[in-house]
């Protein structure tokens, strides 16, 4: 799909607690998936409360996944289309995120969480089968 021989870097740079030695690159990728989604879920949550600051954190969060991790991890040399089409659209999703954040709009948040969970699925379905 246009990844990254080495998500690992990617994941550290966005400085998730767990650990992930061990980990391969694929489990990787969902994992900084499932940390944007989070971040959208804690964004949510926080403009419904009228929580500002915490919204901004969990947007900025999100967006840093997104830029520092799913896009930095894309293999732009041999990743062709896909990869340059999934870079576009990480760019898109992190300007509809700093819109989202100045506008207080939901439905934003909503459409960038929609995008990063189909991506999402679509990779869980191209794991790579365990070798026996």
């Amino acid at each position: 799909m246009g990844f990254a021989p080495n998500p690992i870097q990617s994941y550290q740079n966005v400085g998730y607690e767990t650990d992930i030695r061990g980990s391969d690159p694929h489990r990787l990728v969902i994992l900084l998936f499932e940390g944007a989604l989070s971040a959208l879920d804690r964004a949510e949550l926080s403009l419904a409360a009228k929580n500002f600051q915490d919204k901004t954190n969990a947007l900025t969060r999100a967006i840093e996944i997104i830029l520092d991790g799913l896009s930095a991890s894309l293999n732009m040399d041999d990743g062709g289309d896909v990869a340059a089409n999934l870079k576009a659209l990480y760019e898109y999703m992190a300007s509809r995120l700093t819109h989202a954040n100045f506008q207080n709009d939901l439905t934003a948040i909503q459409e960038v969480r929609g995008l990063l969970m189909e991506i999402c699925e679509a990779w869980k379905q191209i794991a790579p089968q365990p070798s026996r």
